[in-house]
């Protein structure tokens, strides 16, 4: 088994005690963007998985849009990621 050499950690362990590794995150070409894609690639920015430029050039992602994922998930967890629950966790 060969390991392809990268920048940073292989895994982080999560406060639930729980592993995240890179295959964890989405592939680089995701196009749709449900609610558990959006907070795996957050938790690998958060717990320094993966760095968040990387992040942004991976996935085409601006500064803004990563954001404002990043704070849904703070104020209302993974479920304010959901589009048909925008408007309920959406600021006024």
């Amino acid at each position: 088994m060969y390991l392809k050499k990268v920048d940073g950690p292989r895994a982080v362990r999560l406060p639930d005690g729980s592993i995240m590794t890179r295959a964890d995150l989405p592939p680089a070409k995701t196009r749709r963007w449900v609610a558990s894609r959006k907070a795996a690639v957050v938790r690998g920015v958060i717990h320094g998985l993966i760095p968040l430029a990387d992040a942004l050039a991976t996935y085409g992602l601006s500064e803004e849009e990563f954001m404002e994922w990043k704070t849904a998930v703070d104020r209302h967890g993974e479920a304010a990621l959901k589009a048909t629950q925008l408007q309920r966790y959406r600021q006024p």
